[in-house]
């Protein structure tokens, strides 16, 4: 199953496809009792696509077949034993994706000429996507972080690996790199070659990065002026070779730390917006200012949800869930429209925007 989302993906992801393009969304669950429902609610959808391929006119056989038989394939794929908050599967005539996501959907499956891509754009806003490069005289591995995890990053070019010799890794085990090694020129050289490859990844997806590795090793990358010099340093080597849990372990108290300042930071742009009558809040408002590309910066709660129809004007009301004019994504329309035009989405706690519905923006004017 597939986690990360890049903007190279995601522009794939948007492309055209001959029709149909199947998109099936299931919210699952982390943890018993809820997620004993998981599996008969994806297969229930699953079937739902299946029979709306029959009785629509506009696929011909066999390419009913031959998505049926990525729907299959796709199904297939599915862990739902280490299950997050929401499933999409894609299937299209000759491909297939299954995408987790730290993020609940709807219930839903879509027939179109492209995938349904909004829930997965949000759900990548709500992670706080982060970079993390561990760097050794012999090894240099990115990671690529959410909100409460790392996986290493395998493309790109990671992870770099360097020949070194005379070289004793048990003694590293013991004692570490040394620090002369990091004035070897031949290491420098290499750490060059990661700093250049760590900025060819941060110019198709930018993001917070964070820099570990030994104190000689950072004070290295800090004296070549690249990207890395930018980054937040953490002083912990001997983690380009563990595991994607000792990483977290060191990274986790700063992005909690950074998490916190970027709420304290959204508290203060918004409070500045009110003064400057250049403030929105409430689904309704930001619906229709995010439309018109007005939104500079979009504060959302994590967990907030509501479902509304359009009134037939230009204006949302609520609605109920399951209504057949319901719009139960309708904040991940607004979160994919304001990244559409350009404007910084923060994710905050639950309850900082309650006085005004959960959700509220800069606008541009």
């Amino acid at each position: 199953m597939e986690h990360a989302l890049s903007h190279a993906t995601l522009t794939e992801l948007r492309r055209p496809r001959p029709y149909p393009a199947v998109s099936v969304l299931t919210p699952t669950h982390r943890r018993e009792p809820d997620n004993a429902q998981d599996p008969v609610r994806l297969r229930n959808l699953v079937a739902e696509a299946k029979k709306q391929l029959e009785s629509d006119p506009a696929v011909p056989r066999e390419r009913r077949l031959d998505v049926t038989r990525q729907l299959d394939a796709a199904l297939a794929e599915v862990d739902l034993a280490h299950s997050e908050d929401g499933l999409v599967i894609f299937a299209a005539p000759g491909e297939h994706q299954v995408w987790s996501l730290a993020r609940t959907v709807p219930e839903r499956v879509v027939l179109s000429d492209t995938f349904l891509t909004r829930n997965l754009v949000s759900a990548q806003a709500a992670e706080r996507p982060f970079w993390v490069l561990s760097v050794s005289a012999e090894r240099v591995t990115l990671w690529n972080g959410g909100v409460d995890r790392v996986t290493e990053h395998d493309t790109d070019g990671f992870p770099l690996l360097r020949e070194r010799q005379n070289f004793d890794a048990e003694r590293q085990e013991r004692i570490g790199d040394l620090p002369s090694t990091f004035r070897d020129e031949d290491t420098r050289h290499f750490l060059r070659e990661a700093d250049l490859a760590l900025g060819a990844v941060l110019r198709h997806s930018p993001r917070p990065t964070y820099v570990t590795g030994e104190t000689a090793a950072l004070s290295a990358l800090d004296e070549f002026g690249g990207v890395t010099r930018h980054a937040v340093h953490v002083p912990h080597g001997g983690l380009a070779h563990a595991s994607h849990e000792a990483v977290w372990q060191a990274v986790g108290p700063m992005v909690a730390t950074e998490a916190r300042r970027n709420t304290d930071a959204v508290a203060r742009e918004l409070e500045s917006a009110r003064g400057r009558k250049a403030y929105a809040a409430g689904v309704d408002e930001l619906w229709r200012t995010a439309r018109e590309g007005r939104v500079r910066m979009l504060a959302v709660e994590e967990n907030y949800r509501v479902t509304v129809r359009d009134d037939g004007g230009n204006h949302l009301v609520p609605a109920l869930s399951g209504d057949l004019d319901a719009r139960e994504d309708i904040v991940d329309e607004i979160v994919e429209q304001c990244l559409e035009t350009g404007a910084d989405i923060r994710f905050v706690p639950d309850g900082m925007l309650g006085e005004v519905g959960g959700i509220a923006g800069v606008l541009r004017y």
